[in-house]
């Protein structure tokens, strides 16, 4: 069973929630009084169910640019996911 806890009861207790979590508790964590997500311990649901990391698409990718490039996280959609066209680039001075 999950105990709930709400966000700021997890912010000021982390390194004690880390701990109960990796001796197998799980959590509910709630943000403006509703559930935001869970903590479980790693693997504990998501045995088998994710391929090797190195199978995945975006971890493979190369890097597209550099922080700073003037470019956000839109634009970085744009050119991973194919959505949207990625806006003009902007001069630096």
């Amino acid at each position: 069973m999950d105990r709930t806890i709400n966000a700021k009861e997890l912010r000021a207790s982390l390194p004690e929630t880390v701990e109960r979590v990796r001796r197998g508790e799980r959590f509910t964590v709630l943000y403006r009084s509703r559930p935001a997500f869970r903590i479980v311990p790693v693997g504990d649901d998501m045995e088998g169910k994710l391929p090797p990391l190195e199978e995945d698409p975006i971890y493979r990718a190369p890097a597209l640019f550099r922080s700073g490039d003037g470019r956000v996280a839109a634009d970085h959609d744009a050119i991973l996911y194919g959505v949207g066209a990625p806006r003009r680039q902007r001069r630096r001075r």
